[in-house]
C-alpha cells in the first residue's frame, strides 16, 4: 500500500502510527516547514473511550498517561455576577477519565513515536489527480490511497464533496496569562487547577490552565455576524488598548473575572468559529478519504480533536485488515464514521446552542448535573 495522509495533525499522526505498528508503511505531507513552525495551540481533554482509545491502538498510552494532568479535570462554572453554580476538584486517585494534555507534548508525542522522514515538511499540498500529488513548490509523489487530514479548509475535501465550513455566529479572542502562580496569585487560586467557566448572556468567559503555567484565556461572543471581529472597535493592533476595550464589552461582570482581561500579557488572538454541516456525508470514491475536522468540523465543545484521533487508529486498523481491498477497508470506515461523528457533531450542536442562549450557566448547570 503506497498510503499518503495530507496534514501532519492529530488525526493524521495517529493514522500514521497505527499503520506503522500494524507494519504498514504511510507518508505524511505537511505544509509546515518544521514541528516547531507554528503553535498548536492551549489544552485538551482527551475521552477514555475516543481519543484514549486511539491511543491504545498505537501502543501510546503509557506515554499519554505521563504526560497527562489528572487535575486538569478541575471544573468551575460561575455566573457572570460570580454566582459559583460548580465546582469538581478531581481526587489525586480520580481515573483519568477526561485528563488535559498540552496540544504541543501530544503531537511531539506521536511524532516521536514514527520513523524518521515519515513526515515531509514543507510539502504544501495543491492537487490530486490519477494516483499522483501535485505540491506547491513543483514536487510531486505517487499514492494509492490519499488520507485528508488537512483541517477544517482541506484541501483535499474538495475532491469528495463541495461543502465549505460556515461562520456558526460565535467569535472569539484569545488572552493568556503567563506563569500566573508568581505574577498572580490570587487569580491563579481564583481560576484552580482546570477550567475556569463563567456563562452569561451572548458571551462568555473561559480560563484554562496549562502545564507551563500559563492560563489561557477565551472570550467568546455569540450571536454575532461574520465580520463582528472587524466591527467590534477591538483595536487588535495595540494589546494594551484591545484589552480595555474587551473590559468595556463585559461590564457588569464581577471585577474579579475581568481582572483575567487586566492581567494579560500582549496575546491578543481573533478567531472566527466555524463549522461543516452536522452529518456530512459523501460517496465512497476509490482512491481517497477524509478524517478529522477536515470531515467533520465541530464547535469545539471537546469532541473534534477526541474524534480525529479515533478517525486516525479506526482507518489505520481497517486498511491493516484488509490490504488487497483498499476501497472495501475505506468505505466500512466511513460508514462507521458518518455514524459516530454525526452523533458527536449533534451533541456539540447541542452543546452550543445553550452556551448561545440566554440563561447558559443554569443550562450548562443541568446540563453536566442531570436529574
Amino acid at each position: 500500500m503506497n498510503i499518503a495522509i495530507v496534514g501532519a495533525g492529530l488525526g493524521g499522526l495517529v493514522l500514521a502510527r497505527v499503520l506503522h505498528v500494524n507494519g504498514v508503511d504511510a507518508v505524511v505531507y505537511e505544509r509546515e516547514p518544521s514541528r516547531a513552525a507554528r503553535g498548536q495551540g492551549g489544552m485538551l481533554d482527551l475521552h477514555a473511550g475516543t481519543g484514549q482509545q486511539a491511543l491504545r491502538e498505537a501502543g501510546l498510552i503509557d506515554r499519554f498517561h505521563a504526560i497527562a494532568r489528572r487535575q486538569g479535570q478541575d471544573l468551575r462554572l460561575l455566573e457572570p455576577d460570580g454566582t459559583l453554580l460548580l465546582q469538581e476538584d478531581t481526587p489525586d486517585d480520580a481515573p483519568l477519565d477526561r485528563p488535559e494534555v498540552d496540544r504541543a507534548d501530544l503531537r511531539n508525542l506521536l511524532l516521536d513515536s514514527l520513523p524518521e522522514h515519515t513526515v515531509r515538511w514543507g510539502h504544501a499540498f495543491e492537487s490530486a489527480d490519477d494516483g499522483h500529488l501535485h505540491f506547491a513548490d513543483g514536487g510531486s509523489a505517487t499514492y494509492d490511497l490519499l488520507v485528508g487530514a488537512d483541517g477544517a479548509h482541506s484541501r483535499v475535501r474538495a475532491l469528495l464533496t463541495d461543502a465549505q465550513p460556515a461562520h456558526t455566529g460565535q467569535n472569539v479572542v484569545e488572552l493568556g496569562i503567563p506563569d500566573i502562580d508568581r505574577t498572580h496569585p490570587g487569580l491563579a487560586a481564583m481560576v484552580g487547577r482546570g477550567n475556569y467557566w463563567v456563562l452569561g448572556d451572548g458571551q462568555s468567559l473561559s480560563a484554562q490552565r496549562n502545564g507551563d503555567g500559563r492560563v489561557r484565556i477565551y472570550l467568546s461572543f455569540y450571536n454575532t455576524a461574520e465580520d463582528w471581529l472587524a466591527t467590534s472597535g477591538i483595536p487588535f493592533h495595540d494589546p494594551a488598548a484591545a484589552r480595555l476595550r474587551l473590559t468595556d464589552l463585559f461590564a457588569g461582570w464581577d471585577p474579579r473575572v475581568t481582572a483575567l482581561i487586566a492581567a494579560c500579557d500582549d496575546t491578543v488572538l481573533p478567531r472566527q468559529i466555524t463549522t461543516l454541516p452536522v452529518g456530512l456525508t459523501w460517496p465512497s470514491t476509490p482512491g481517497v478519504t477524509l478524517l478529522g475536522d477536515a470531515a467533520h468540523l465541530m464547535p469545539p465543545v471537546g469532541q473534534g480533536a477526541n474524534m480525529a484521533m479515533l478517525d486516525g487508529a479506526l482507518l489505520g486498523l481497517a486498511l491493516a485488515a484488509d490490504p488487497d481491498d483498499l476501497p472495501a477497508a475505506v468505505r466500512e470506515f466511513e460508514r462507521e464514521m458518518f455514524e459516530r461523528t454525526s452523533a458527536a457533531g449533534r451533541q456539540s450542536a447541542h452543546v452550543q446552542e445553550v452556551l448561545a442562549s440566554p440563561g447558559a450557566g443554569r443550562k450548562m448547570l443541568a446540563f453536566f448535573q442531570p436529574t
